[in-house]
Order: C-alpha cells, then structure tokens, then sequence
C-alpha cells in the first residue's frame, strides 16, 4: 500500500488542494469559519485528511450530502428509526462511525435474508452427530489417583 504522502500527490497533487476540497465538504456540517477550518486542517496528517475525504465523499454521494439523512438511514438500518433517544446519540458520532455501524447493520440484515432462505433437502441439524465430550472428563479423573499412588 503506498504512503498517504503518495496518495496525496496521486490524487490530488498537493495538500493544500486536498484541505481546499475538504474545506467545501465540510464546511456545511461545521459551524467554523472557513478560513480556521482550512488552517485547522492544513496541521493534520495526510492519511488523517484522507480518511476525511473518504467519509465527506460517501456522505455526499449515498446520503446526498447530508448528514441527517445518513443518521436516518443509520437508524433505519438497525430498525431504530422510531427511538429517539437512539436517534439523539447516533447524531452525537462522527460520520465516518456513523458509516461503518450502517454497513455493518446492512450486512447483518443482509445475512439473516440470505439465511431465512430454505436450505435445500438433506441439510438439517438433526444430521450432526453429537459431541464426545464424555471422553475428557475421565481422563481427567485418572491423573489424580495416579499422583496419589506415587505418593
């Protein structure tokens, strides 16, 4: 994987042209003037502000670039749309938290279809067969009275 400095230079050829993209991504969620904002940001690592692109980009891409609507979908996701003190404390996390618990929580949906689908013929659980956990508990049992005979 190339250094973040790489990266930088790939994408965006300088840094300062990477803090002026994130500067007009964020700068609707923040209530800080841009031009603190930008100093503020030209002071963080290069992969710090490339995980910033990457929430700010997938924000404005899949949820239209609000933020609302990812907590909204974040609740829906994990079918807590209607509590809204559940609702509240997802707006307290940051975006890109807010990301991975959504895809997380479309994932885990996803799974529980694929597997509420019938299983074809000859697959049930009755055909395993039963562990042999009778087996270790009277090895055990053995090594006491073993130690006691040497004695």
């Amino acid at each position: 994987m190339p250094a973040p400095l790489a990266i930088v230079k790939a994408k965006f050829e300088k840094k300062d042209k990477l803090v002026d993209v994130l500067v007009g991504l964020l700068s609707k969620e923040t209530e800080e003037p841009k031009d603190d904002l930008r100093k503020r940001l030209l002071g963080a690592s290069n992969s710090k502000l490339l995980k910033l692109h990457d929430a700010a980009s997938t924000v404005k891409d899949k949820f239209g670039g609000s933020r609302a609507s990812l907590v909204e979908a974040t609740a829906t996701a994990q079918g807590k749309a209607k509590d809204k003190d559940y609702v509240g404390k997802l707006e307290s996390f940051s975006s890109a938290r807010l990301i991975d618990i959504q895809k997380a929580a479309t994932r885990r949906a996803k799974n529980a279809a694929s597997k509420g689908a019938p299983k074809p013929a000859g697959k049930t659980a009755a055909a395993k067969p039963a562990p042999k956990a009778a087996a270790k508990p009277a090895a055990k049992a053995a090594k006491p009275g073993a130690k006691a005979a040497k004695k």
